[in-house]
């Protein structure tokens, strides 16, 4: 079944809402609604997936940037304008789907950075959470604040927080509704770094780029092995590492890193 028949029929297809844009094998999604703080509307959803559809059989690119425009908000979660008039029938369609944004994020073979420009609360944390790694901008603020709106991260928060930070301070920061500064959220490890001002794309283009320089089938081997086993019995684990390794195995990039290395000089891995 496609993403498309998630969605009632009547949801447009709106390219303006999220832009798309490659710069040689890095990719940046930019959520284009700065006016209403990059918040998630069923056409954004739409879009959002549609991108991921396309991304996901595109090997050819090697490292994901997730951003929102401007650099008051990354994402503030879902439209609430849109949900407080949106009728009852409607709302089931709306929570499925802002869930299978985060599945869809998540299950990209390509590693994702989430560049954090500003406010990312409730879903734009979520979204977060989806990526693989997160890099904020000095002024940046996250939070999963459903609580205090009488509701609970519904988009794979109670399950994705805990099990990056643990479970006793994921209760507290859900149960609070507690929002966190940049800085803190990279002491306990809900960030992996703290951009200098005004360097936030400058150093996740740095990031992607360390990655888009190995091998990309061993990377998109090592984020698997990574997501299917480390929640599994470490034995079982090791068995998903194994089958991964085998991936590489055959590849002409495990051969060209051999040659470089006794060359040398720097491998020019083509991803085959």
């Amino acid at each position: 079944m496609s993403y498309i028949d998630d969605f009632p029929s009547d949801v447009p297809d709106q390219p303006e809402l999220v832009s798309c844009e490659r710069d040689g094998d890095i990719v940046t999604l930019t959520i284009q609604r700065p006016d209403v703080m990059n918040c998630l509307s069923f056409p954004t959803l739409r879009r959002l997936r549609k991108l991921c559809h396309e991304l996901k059989g595109d090997t050819s690119v090697r490292a994901i940037l997730i951003t929102g425009a401007g650099d008051k908000a990354f994402c503030a979660g879902a439209d609430l304008k849109e949900r407080k008039t949106m009728p009852m029938d409607r709302v089931p369609h709306f929570v499925k789907n802002i869930r299978r944004v985060m599945d869809d994020v998540e299950a990209l073979p390509q590693p994702t950075i989430g560049l954090i420009n500003g406010f990312a609360f409730g879903g734009g944390t979520e979204l977060l959470l989806a990526c693989d790694l997160r890099i904020a901008a000095p002024h940046a603020q996250l939070g999963l604040t459903e609580t205090s709106l009488a509701i609970i991260p519904g988009a794979g928060g109670t399950q994705r927080l805990p099990r990056l930070i643990g479970k006793a301070r994921a209760k507290e920061l859900i149960l609070t509704a507690r929002k966190l500064s940049a800085a803190e959220a990279e002491r306990m490890g809900l960030v992996n770094f703290v951009a200098d001002e005004g360097k936030l794309r400058e150093k996740g283009l740095e990031v992607a780029r360390a990655i888009a320089a190995n091998g990309p089938v061993a990377v998109r081997a090592a984020k698997r092995a990574i997501d299917e086993g480390c929640e599994l019995p470490q034995a079982q684990g090791l068995e998903v590492e194994a089958r991964c390794y085998e991936l590489v195995l055959p590849t002409q990039d495990r051969k060209e890193a051999l040659a470089a290395f006794a060359e040398k000089r720097a491998p020019r891995y083509t991803g085959a």
